[in-house]
């Protein structure tokens, strides 16, 4: 059975129906089918619209869909047909998952009853998308990946200080919800596999996004004064955090501890910026960010960008290489390691994102092809249904019981990404054992080491750790001593899962490696989530969640054809690689279960990235010409920008996504004779007067506050939305309406709230059950039950500093007892 789960795929057991149009369902069935489940993509006779998203190669084929459909079957099922509805449900009904994007977009797909079938087929999972959920004040809009984004606070912080917001192009709400929704599907896999039965999930894409977006929204609370646009690749709280030019390339710098920025000025041999103590600390270095800029920007020119990688490598400066499209596919390591995949589409061959789920006993598909309409790909003619692999012995289990019940995590991670990931797994129902320890405690605790603020406890009121930390235990442990490292294994003996974002070296070297920890439990699943992946060239490389964008390529698609790679205003690939780690460690749990087999996941969080740039890697790939960058502008949509409101800095993201929403969209800004004017029903006819077009949106908006302007044009459906600041998230509407937010209270920081997930059983949120934990909070009812130590070994290891609940000052590392020889 192992072998051949191996050879089939990790998921090859399953049978996957993806009905209607959307990025989000497509993305999720896509990550089924990277691990060989059967996948049927129902299409209309015309084909899945998005066939024709653009940008469209010299033959008309989409690499977008090309992306997002990778070996994949194609079923047509024409909705005219006497039959259509009854074959339908028969294909539903022989499936295990059914994932619904038809509130997106029908696509022509017949109406079916899905709660009748649920009934009659008790294990089916069900995943259904829309923009906004069913309900709330936001549930009749329509909308483009890019006005969800403006919304959900993504836009309105990049870009120049005095001019629009810069945003990228569409691709990132498809991949950033689609991952969320193959994470519910996959925890109702493993609940089914437990004896539960089917669930049924809704996800709310622009709830999806606000995962890039919360930790913002939160840290707005006590700093929102410092918190605006600031200018192309400069952003709050840190500086130099951005991308600059060299003698050859572009460079990716970040700059967040003391040391790091030292040692930056030392390379770069400006001492006078280095001995500065006014310029110590990032954000007291933001307000003077000119005059440091053009001190050290001329020095960045006299060598290029790879030589400042090797330079920086050696100074443990998070710098890296900003590779254009080219560069990328010139890599051999991606293409090694499955990043970029060869993929067949329509008549065409080239290259595109393959899985960055990088299981390593059960692989995903490297590369493959696309579906033209109607084509079935062949898959093993053997199929277990999912109902009949639940476990016998649990079959009386409480079938709402969340997920995840029953699977114990133990938390190597820091931050946001590995968290995150842990988050989502604590969300989910999981048991999640957070392990720090008081001298290094998680830094997004803070990593200020003064009296002051490890007296003051400080270290136990920073928000962002709270809300990345809650439904976990937490524990404290020194893995630098024999005895530290001895109770982590006894906790991993007993674990399912590992999940660790610490440099590659980190764990190995206090002997917790997989290959020690895989010979305690050897079902265990455990997943490295490094900048640069566990064998890659650049491994040694430190990074933070800028630098995984400034690698990724990403920025090189974003901004005007004659500017510099323009990043996101938040630390984009934290989230992107937290979500992605969450997928693979559930992916690697359904082969545990079904084998007894554990493995290892080398999760690269540079190449999570890559999937943002897909279609321009696919163009250059097969047209070889390098990617067109549009600024605001769009490759299919016209009009499509950002435009200027009444009041200081109020901007509204507007896009006619069709001709008929063109027609209503020229009529209420007062041209009437656009909207009949029949020579402008296309998109690339009215490309042509695209700046006559937008300076006229532009005059109609600037006398309307943002939201009155988004009301009016919502009303006659045209999509449109206001580009929200992440502190105004907190008093969104829909949000509220929704209960996104909820209230939980934990010591030193009293009530506070916390983001719910984008994803729901039921018409409420998933719950919070417990606040993140305080240091070491947890230490003698994990240690006692799970590990039967008594009261008096653990007030030893209290005694010896081995664990411990209140963080260590500078002075307290320096003053500590070397107590190595216990174990």
């Amino acid at each position: 059975m192992a072998e051949e789960i191996e050879l089939r795929g990790a998921l090859s057991h399953l049978r996957v129906i993806e009905i209607g149009s959307s990025a989000a369902t497509s993305y999720c069935a896509r990550l089924f089918a990277d691990f060989g489940a059967d996948v049927q993509k129902v299409e209309p006779p015309a084909g899945d619209p998005l066939r024709s998203s653009a940008p469209l190669t010299s033959s008309g084929q989409s690499p977008w869909f090309a992306f997002l459909n990778l070996n994949k079957s194609s079923v047509i099922v024409d909705a005219n047909e006497p039959e259509a509805i009854m074959r339908l449900t028969s294909l539903v009904e022989d499936c295990d998952i059914l994932i619904d994007g038809r509130d997106v977009a029908s696509a022509d797909c017949p109406s079916i009853d899905v709660a009748a079938i649920c009934q009659r087929h008790p294990c089916l999972i069900y995943l259904e998308a829309s923009w906004f959920a069913h309900d709330g004040p936001y549930a009749g809009f329509v909308a483009t990946d890019t006005t969800v984004r403006a919304l959900a606070g993504l836009i309105k912080l990049a870009g120049p200080a005095d001019g629009p917001p810069v945003h990228a192009p569409d691709f990132q709400t498809g991949i950033l919800s689609g991952l969320w929704g193959f994470i519910a599907a996959t925890s109702s896999v493993l609940a089914i596999m437990q004896g539960g039965g089917g669930r049924s999930w809704s996800l709310s894409i622009f709830e999806s996004c606000l995962t890039a977006s919360e930790y913002l929204m939160f840290e707005s609370v006590a700093r929102s004064d410092g918190i605006r646009r600031m200018g192309i690749n400069r952003f709050w709280p840190g500086f130099p955090l951005g991308i600059y030019e060299t003698k050859d390339g572009w460079l990716g710098v970040t700059t967040v501890t003391p040391a790091q920025w030292w040692a930056f000025c030392d390379m770069l041999g400006l001492s006078q910026l280095r001995d500065d103590p006014s310029l110590v600390f990032g954000k007291d270095r933001l307000p003077d960010a000119e005059r440091i800029e053009g001190q050290f920007m001329p020095r960045l020119r006299e060598r290029t960008a790879r030589e400042w990688f090797a330079e920086g490598m050696k100074r443990k400066i998070p710098l890296v290489p900003v590779p254009t499209i080219s560069d990328l596919l010139g890599d051999s390591e991606k293409r090694e390691r499955g990043a970029i995949v060869p993929v067949r589409f329509g008549n065409e061959e080239g290259l595109t994102a393959g899985s960055m789920l990088r299981l390593t006993l059960t692989p995903p598909s490297r590369g493959g092809s696309v579906p033209d309409p109607g084509e079935q790909r062949a898959v093993a003619s053997k199929r277990r249904r999912l109902a009949d692999t639940g476990s016998p012995s649990s079959k009386s289990m409480d079938t709402r019981r969340q997920p995840l019940y029953g699977t114990r995590v133990i938390d190597f991670s820091m931050g946001w990404a590995g968290p995150l990931c842990t988050r989502t797994l604590a969300d989910l129902g999981a048991e999640v054992i957070k392990i720090e320890a008081v001298q290094y405690p998680d830094w997004w605790r803070g990593v200020d080491r003064s009296p002051a603020y490890v007296d003051g406890q400080m270290y136990e009121k920073t928000l962002r750790f709270c809300i990345m930390n809650r439904n976990k235990s937490g524990i404290t442990l020194d893995l630098t001593r024999p005895r530290g490292c001895a109770l982590a294994k006894g906790l991993v003996a007993k674990a399912d899962i590992v999940v660790n974002n610490y440099s590659v070296d980190v764990l190995p070297k206090f002997g917790l490696g997989y290959d020690v920890l895989k010979s305690l439990n050897p079902r265990l699943v455990m997943v490295s989530m490094s900048a640069f992946g566990t064998n890659s060239i650049h491994r040694e490389c430190r990074a933070y969640g800028s630098t995984l964008e400034q690698g990724s390529g990403y920025p090189g698609v974003v901004g005007d054809p004659d500017g510099p790679p323009v990043m996101s205003h938040t630390a984009f690939g934290d989230p992107v690689g937290g979500l992605n780690g969450c997928a693979a460690v559930l992916i690697a749990m359904v082969h545990a279960r079904s084998t007894g087999q554990g493995q290892f996941i080398d999760l690269a969080q540079v190449d999570c990235m890559i999937p943002f740039a897909a279609p321009w890697i696919t163009m250059q790939s097969v047209g070889g010409a390098a990617p067109k960058r549009y600024g605001n502008r769009h490759p299919q949509f016209v009009p499509h920008g950002c435009f200027r409101c009444a009041g200081e800095d109020n901007w509204i993201v507007i896009a006619a996504a069709d001709a008929d929403m063109w027609h209503r969209l020229a009529s209420l800004i007062g041209r009437p004779d656009w909207a009949v004017d029949v020579s402008l029903n296309s998109a690339e006819a009215r490309r042509c007067i695209e700046n006559e077009i937008e300076t006229v949106i532009a005059a109609w908006t600037l006398s309307r506050d943002p939201e009155e302007a988004m009301s009016e044009l919502q009303a006659v459906e045209v999509a449109a939305g206001v580009a929200r600041m992440p502190i105004e998230l907190l008093t969104d509407r829909q949000l509220k309406s929704r209960e996104f937010l909820q209230q939980t209270e934990r010591p030193f920081i009293g009530v506070h709230s916390q983001p719910s997930i984008p994803i729901r059983e039921d018409a409420g949120p998933v719950a919070i059950r417990t606040p993140a934990p305080t240091l070491g909070q947890h230490n003698g009812e994990v240690l006692s039950t799970i590990l039967d130590l008594s009261h008096s070994d653990i007030a030893q290891l209290v005694k010896e500093n081995i664990i411990g609940t209140a963080m260590l000052s500078e002075g307290g590392l320096l003053g500590q007892t070397d107590c190595d020889g216990g174990d």
